[in-house]
């Protein structure tokens, strides 16, 4: 490994710590682990979703040539993107427009990262003994449909407004109605087109 890549993993694990020993602090100051984000997230319409797009990255991984992807990081990448990017965007957004800084856009930064990148580049590290050639490039790759995955998720619909993100409502997840995805279904479909060109785009590039 090269003294690049060697600082490089040094930074993101330190990174990794800091925002990990900050959660572990004060757990309940993180409304990811609110009931109400679970109840929020775990929407029929959203597991159904993720169920057809995990499934179909995992069915993509043998026939796309890449040494680098598998059954396994696909499977994990997939869980870690639905489990945390709706509230990772929605953070990160709330962030940007209020220009504040807090330790939960630390920690979505983290997850972000780790979801998109970080898990991919260390299970390969471990997987292969060294660091993967594809990291750089990766991060955009993914972090395009991790941003892409958490605006679908945040989708919502509110009475007098229509379609809308969650987390530009005040109540954010907190208050948001579980909805059907016949509501919702024409602001999801650019998002789900998303999905499944990249996951298409893979098998062409690569076969």
């Amino acid at each position: 490994m090269t003294l690049m890549l060697w600082l490089y993993l040094s930074a993101w694990v330190l990174f990794c710590g800091i925002a990990l020993a900050l959660f572990l602090s004060n757990v309940k100051a993180y409304s990811i682990v609110d009931p109400a984000y679970r109840r929020f997230l775990l929407a029929p319409w959203k597991l159904a979703t993720f169920a057809v797009a995990a499934g179909g990255l995992a069915f993509a991984a043998p026939y796309t040539g890449d040494p680098t992807w598998d059954y396994i990081d696909a499977a994990f990448m997939s869980a870690l993107t639905f489990l945390t990017a709706p509230w990772s965007v929605g953070i990160l957004f709330r962030s940007l427009r209020e220009r504040h800084c807090g330790r939960q856009t630390v920690l979505a930064l983290c997850l972000w990262m780790f979801s998109a990148s970080w898990s991919y580049d260390l299970y390969l590290l471990l997987r292969d003994g060294y660091y993967p050639q594809t990291w750089f490039t990766n991060i955009f790759a993914s972090s395009v449909l991790y941003c892409s995955a958490g605006l679908l998720w945040s989708l919502d619909w509110r009475p007098g407004r229509g379609v809308t993100f969650a987390f530009l409502e005040t109540d954010w997840f907190f208050g948001a109605p579980r909805i059907p995805l016949r509501k919702v279904i024409w602001a999801a479909l650019p998002f789900m087109l998303l999905a499944a060109v990249a996951i298409g785009s893979f098998l062409v590039d690569f076969s």
